[in-house]
């Protein structure tokens, strides 16, 4: 990454962490672009440069957690199953947000904090997730060689996407205890989806074995 590239990153996370610092001492809906910009000792028109709105700014760690996912989505075998591929991607999305920088990593915790204690931003959440579902079943169906109308991308996006929800929800513990409860779900989904297997007698803990 050249100088200028580097600038253009370090400018990005300095308005992240002043929006996140704003939004959580002050309050979303009393923080103003304007505030955000003079933190940073940029102007507004710099702000609207790199985000459209207060709202993408907020919602921008989690965003790139997601386009992370989606990288590491593409990058796995082709002979891979859509689930296994969807289930080894979310692992290397953890592992990656774990091994990034402990500002990164604490910027994506801020992130997580905003969301659960601002409700005007629950509504921006769930259309992010919305807009990266449909990417994920337009991935699935390019890996498939169908397309995003098929119904098996569909339907294995939509039983993933309950599952990382799970995962996502324990992220304000932390990115530790995101990491184990996304082993014990997927290996809690791994066994509940085999043919054959008794749900009204196995044990359904994370921690049973076979």
């Amino acid at each position: 990454m050249g100088l200028r590239e580097r600038k253009k990153v370090q400018t990005r996370n300095a308005l992240i962490d002043a929006a996140l610092e704003l939004f959580l001492t002050r309050g979303y809906e009393a923080t103003t672009i304007d505030q955000i910009a003079a933190r940073v000792d940029v102007s507004p028109r710099t702000f609207f440069r790199y985000f459209s709105s207060k709202e993408d700014v907020a919602l921008s760690a989690p965003a790139d957690s997601q386009d992370i996912f989606l990288a590491a989505l593409a990058a796995r075998p082709e002979t891979e199953s859509p689930y296994t591929a969807l289930s080894q991607a979310m692992r290397t999305m953890v592992a990656t947000l774990r091994g990034k920088e402990p500002e990164d990593a604490a910027r994506f915790m801020k992130a997580r904090q905003l969301v659960e204690e601002t409700p005007a931003l629950l509504a921006g959440q769930m259309r992010l997730l919305m807009e990266n579902e449909q990417r994920l079943v337009a991935e699935v169906a390019r890996r498939q060689g169908t397309d995003s109308g098929d119904l098996l991308p569909q339907f294995v996006v939509s039983v993933f996407t309950g599952l990382g929800m799970i995962c996502y929800h324990s992220g304000t513990q932390g990115l530790d205890v995101m990491a184990e409860r996304l082993d014990d779900v997927l290996t809690l989904a791994d066994r509940s989806l085999r043919p054959g297997w008794d749900l009204a007698t196995a044990d359904t803990s994370p921690s049973a074995t076979d």
